[in-house]
């Protein structure tokens, strides 16, 4: 729990406890007899998961208009509830107001809240085409990999399936390799290989249309889809690549480190280089890439 949550955690027991104290010192307390449980379960329960919700959103996105929107909707939305369900313990004089005016805190946090979700959608929209290159079609956060933040080999698997299912099998698929990388490793340490990873993958990025997924495939490798490339336009697209990554000036334990690439290309059509049935495609496919490229 960050100290955001534990803030929040704090404000909602002293709210929380604060609410109680007033039900409980104005409120005449109700007979157990009477008191309806659904009614108790339903609006406490509403309150403990938009409370759960609240730290969820204060945990998981960083501080800005959308968060605190996001989160003061949830929050109000807990508290109101809360104080519905005070309401089913202790009965207030009708002519007060107070408790009214609480739990109308219910409907503004839901408006609130929708004001929170019309700029999350506008957020999200933007974040979208910023990670064109990085996804396709399809989203799952535990497909990516840890140190570029690019999809991983499992994830590049399923979108081959599904490119072969929608676009008749017919799409480029470029494997790319950074030359002597162990040696990278080895000089300078794991840390400095990763460095070299993430700059590599950003350039990629960079030169790649926003149509593409760049992927990293295992270790020093990376695999682009092309989808509606040809063969030697998928090439052309290698070369390209290859030779960006040549052009960058990476600088490593205080000295510039040359950088170059090897690339594989096929076509994902049904032919000898993927193996054709969908029982051993696209792993053919991939193997047959890596030969490629063990052999340039």
């Amino acid at each position: 729990m960050n100290t955001i949550q534990r803030h929040a955690c704090v404000a909602t027991a002293i709210a929380c406890g604060a609410c109680f104290l007033l039900y409980a010192g104005i409120g005449t307390h109700k007979p157990f007899d009477t008191w309806h449980w659904m009614d108790i379960f339903g609006e406490g329960g509403t309150a403990v998961m938009a409370m759960t919700w609240c730290l969820i959103v204060l945990g998981s996105r960083p501080d800005g208009r959308v968060t605190r929107l996001l989160a003061g909707g949830l929050a109000a939305i807990m508290f109101g509830s809360w104080a519905d369900c005070m309401d089913e313990f202790y009965r207030i004089d009708k002519a007060a107001l107070w408790d009214n005016a609480l739990e109308a805190l219910v409907p503004f946090g839901m408006l609130v809240l929708t004001a929170g979700l019309h700029y999350w959608k506008a957020e999200q929209a933007s974040l979208n085409d910023h990670l064109k290159k990085r996804e396709r079609l399809f989203r799952d956060h535990r497909g990516l990999d840890r140190v570029t933040q690019l999809a991983d080999a499992r994830y590049l698997r399923a979108q081959l399936k599904r490119e072969r299912a929608s676009n008749g099998g017919v799409c480029a698929l470029v494997l790319l390799d950074i030359d002597g990388f162990h040696r990278v490793n080895r000089e300078f340490g794991q840390d400095e290989g990763d460095r070299v990873l993430q700059a590599v993958s950003h350039m990629l990025l960079l030169n790649l249309r926003n149509d593409d997924l760049l992927c990293r495939y295992a270790g020093d490798r990376f695999a682009v889809l092309l989808p509606g490339l040809d063969e030697a336009a998928a090439r052309d697209v290698a070369v390209h690549l290859c030779r960006m990554v040549a052009m960058m000036r990476h600088h490593a334990g205080g000295r510039a480190v040359a950088l170059s690439l090897r690339h594989g290309c096929a076509l994902t059509d049904g032919t000898a280089t993927d193996g054709g049935a969908d029982g051993i495609f696209p792993d053919n496919l991939l193997a047959a890439l890596c030969r490629q490229v063990d052999a340039a």
